[in-house]
């Protein structure tokens, strides 16, 4: 049976799994409640553009993040830097204008991450490994060439102000997160190459033995995270006017977390990237409560932990207990 002859169900594209959404639903319910009932500020008008804005740009680069894992290839660890270099070469790429410095941007983010899942297609090697080691040189590879110091827009660099800008009252990322998510759910429910990654992720053997291209398509999971990554970039340089590695913070951390507690099946082959984007927002949500409820950083990566545990849990506990009936 070929990949066009299976039936959408069969595949986990659409989310079929109620009780993760409920998980999530209620997690993400109980959260707005508790801000609701001890922080005053939670609601202001500002502090709500401040939550979306951060889960605008975490939620970019979990859509990029879902194909990977639902491809079966766990996480790639090298995303936050993959960002914040994205952010640095877009600041000095402006010298030759802004469409190409976007463009340039995106391609190099695609290049960076893609070749990453090259050789893990390829080598079958483990995707925690060689993005760890992906990572660890390119650090070493901008540092060396930017000094270690901060980059700043080129001189004579077009404005670019509209890409941090509110439009509507809403911050420009809140639009491009919107867009990427909606391109994102449609290719993994639409497409050929989305309905082909599921199956990989779903089931390696059958994969192979169904001949499908997993090195292409595992290649091609990577870039689209690469992808993500690079317009991510793009806005993160905008927003701080400014580039350093140390821009990266814990946006790896995040982009993965707001997967898993979206409901995307570690092991791949189920998943959402409408889900990914809700646990963006609920990340972005637990984070700006922790923050002004004063919580130190230690604290606040605790807590998520802890919140990212329990839903991975749970949604681990109720997917065994579907598979059983």
């Amino acid at each position: 049976m070929s990949v066009h002859q299976i039936p959408r169900r069969d595949l986990g594209v659409r989310p079929r799994n109620i009780g993760t959404a409920q998980i999530v639903a209620v997690v993400f319910v109980v959260v707005l409640l508790i801000a609701t009932l001890t922080t005053d500020a939670f609601y202001t008008l500002e502090n709500v553009k401040a939550v979306f804005n951060s889960a605008a740009i975490v939620g970019i680069i979990a859509v990029g993040a879902t194909a990977i894992v639902i491809g079966g290839h766990l996480f790639s660890l090298s995303l936050g830097t993959t960002v914040a270099v994205c952010a640095m070469a877009f600041l000095q790429l402006l010298a030759f204008g802004m469409v190409p410095a976007i463009l340039l941007t995106i391609v190099l983010g695609a290049v960076i991450i893609g070749l990453q899942g090259y050789l893990v297609g390829r080598l079958g090697a483990n995707p925690i490994i060689i993005t760890i080691g992906a990572g660890a040189l390119l650090t070493a590879l901008v540092t060396w060439v930017s000094g270690g110091v901060s980059v700043y827009p080129a001189s004579g660099a077009p404005s670019f102000a509209f890409l941090a800008a509110p439009v509507l009252g809403l911050p420009f990322p809140v639009y491009v997160f919107i867009g990427v998510v909606v391109i994102g759910e449609l290719a993994l429910r639409r497409t050929v190459v989305g309905r082909q990654l599921v199956v990989m992720g779903a089931s390696p053997k059958a994969s192979l033995a169904g001949a499908l291209p997993v090195v292409a398509l595992t290649t091609g999971a990577f870039a689209i995270c690469g992808v993500t990554a690079g317009i991510a970039g793009v806005l993160l340089g905008a927003f701080n006017q400014s580039g350093t590695l140390t821009t990266s913070g814990t946006l790896t951390y995040d982009a993965i977390a707001a997967v898993l507690v979206g409901g995307t099946a570690v092991s791949g082959g189920r998943g959402s990237v409408i889900r990914s984007a809700v646990g963006a927002l609920l990340i972005a949500a637990i984070s700006n409560v922790l923050l002004l409820r004063g919580f130190s950083p230690p604290a606040e990566m605790f807590v998520l932990g802890l919140v990212v545990g329990c839903v991975v849990i749970l949604n681990h506990v109720n997917q065994k207990g579907q598979v059983a009936r």
